[in-house]
């Protein structure tokens, strides 16, 4: 890729936003160009309301390979302020996908690893070709898993979080779904036709009610049993409210 191409490649058909991590010479590492491009790409879905669903997936052989690392090294010079400002703002992109009001669905095939395994599991939905692997390899390159530990631990579980950002190791697709990083495993050959099923399932469900639904669920972290029932009956009064819920009850009713 030469310098100047655009690292992220858009497409929208049908009510679906597919967004490709295009730098398949550098594994689609996460460099500040790319992630900047993607807090773009994320707002203007947030704004068009013709978006109705948004596909992630990496362009080459694999999904995404974490920091560039080139960029990565020559962030040891710079003072403690600006790299936690850059940290930040890979942090705040994956918060950016979980507060999006639409689905986001990552399509990975290859390698997720580092900050690309957090990109993975910031979406809403992943679905895994199996011949997929999923690390944290970050401690064998003297580095901390840091921008991915606190999704990663709340998915896989103290002791299964634990041992992957310690050793570094590789889980493959099967292995990464046990531990709860992906959502479903499909045959590589298929999983194109897959996310393209989904996508359009996603699209032509309810806005509102997937809106609601998805904020909702997010919004239960950290919340007790009766404040998450009183929360959900709060969403619940505000659902039956939206002409997308008169809608889908009239229809159903109408056929029975």
């Amino acid at each position: 890729m030469s310098p100047d191409a655009a690292p992220l490649a858009s497409t929208r058909e049908g009510g679906v936003l597919t967004l490709t991590l295009d730098r398949p010479d550098k594994r689609n590492a996460l460099n500040s160009a790319l992630i900047e491009s993607l807090h773009r790409a994320l707002e203007s879905a947030d704004l068009d309301a013709e978006v109705r669903v948004v596909l992630l997936t990496g362009a080459g052989k694999d999904f995404c390979a974490g920091a560039d690392l080139d960029e990565l090294l020559a962030s040891a010079d710079a003072s403690p302020e600006d790299n936690e400002a850059a940290a930040l703002r890979l942090g705040t992109l994956y918060a950016r996908i979980r507060e999006l009001p639409k689905p986001v669905v990552a399509v990975v095939r290859g390698r997720a690893l580092a900050g690309g395994a957090g990109l993975m599991t910031a979406c809403d939905i992943v679905l895994a070709g199996t011949g997929t692997q999923v690390g944290y390899p970050e401690i064998l390159r003297g580095f901390v898993p840091a921008m991915v530990m606190t999704m990663l631990r709340r998915l896989a579980g103290e002791k299964a979080a634990l041992d992957l950002v310690l050793t570094g190791r590789l889980l493959s697709a099967a292995e990464a779904h046990g531990c709860g990083l992906v959502s479903r495993v499909v045959a590589d050959a298929d999983l194109d036709r897959e996310a393209a099923e989904l996508a359009r399932t996603l699209a032509g469900a309810p806005a509102s009610a997937l809106a609601l639904t998805k904020q909702l669920f997010y919004r239960l972290d950290g919340q007790s049993f009766d404040q998450g029932i009183a929360l959900g009956a709060r969403v619940n009064a505000l659902a039956r409210q939206t002409p997308d819920f008169r809608h889908a009850i009239g229809r159903f009713l109408a056929r029975t």
